[in-house]
């Protein structure tokens, strides 16, 4: 298969890209490096890395910012960072990006375990995971030309446990080969409409 990873040049998005390449052509995009550069929150870009790459058979994105603050110091522009970064950068790689996948291709998306359970000062990074869920169930009732769609949704990361494990106490930090694992799933299998949760 012809797979786009958008940020695949992050914590994640490298393994998952590792574990792809030997497998599959990957192309890499990112905000300064990879195959292709995109600007995650902004549709032109999205649309105009689309344009460059022409028809894949998988998407997968793992990209998207958020604000983290307590809800107190939030204002209204740093929970546009979230709904129009990881939020609407998502949506709008599955708006313009189905019209690139080539028939029975597949998306995934990425998520995390703020979803469920929010810690302390993710008002706005919960808020945007729990929207993704939601749209990946009622969008997938309506994608057409067999496209699948799916997102994955991890626990505090093994990889990235030193930088945050001040935010998770007491999160037991998952494998990373745990994680790419729910990639691959979304990616190789036949599911659709899921959010797997990836917990150690």
């Amino acid at each position: 298969m012809k797979i786009l990873v958008i940020g695949g040049n992050g914590t994640i998005g490298k393994k998952v890209s590792e574990r792809l390449f030997e497998k599959h052509e990957v192309l890499i995009a990112g905000r300064t490096s990879g195959d292709i550069t995109v600007d995650f929150s902004d549709s032109i870009s999205i649309k105009k890395m689309f344009e460059n790459i022409g028809k894949v058979d998988a998407i997968v994105a793992i990209a998207g910012d958020a604000k983290w603050d307590k809800f107190d110091n939030l204002s209204e522009d740093d929970f546009y960072i979230g709904i129009k970064s990881k939020l609407m950068g998502q949506v709008n790689v599955v708006r313009i990006g189905k019209e690139y996948l080539n028939e029975g291709g597949s998306i995934t998306l990425s998520t995390g375990i703020l979803a469920d359970d929010p810690v302390d000062m993710t008002t706005s990074a919960a808020m945007v995971n729990g929207a993704i869920h939601s749209f990946v169930k009622a969008v997938n009732l309506e994608l057409e030309n067999g496209i699948r769609i799916n997102a994955v949704c991890s626990d505090l990361v093994q990889d990235a446990y030193e930088k945050y494990k001040d935010y998770f106490p007491g999160n037991t930090p998952v494998p990373m080969h745990k994680i790419v694992d729910g990639y691959v799933k979304c990616i190789e299998g036949r599911i659709t409409g899921r959010i797997i949760r990836i917990m150690a």
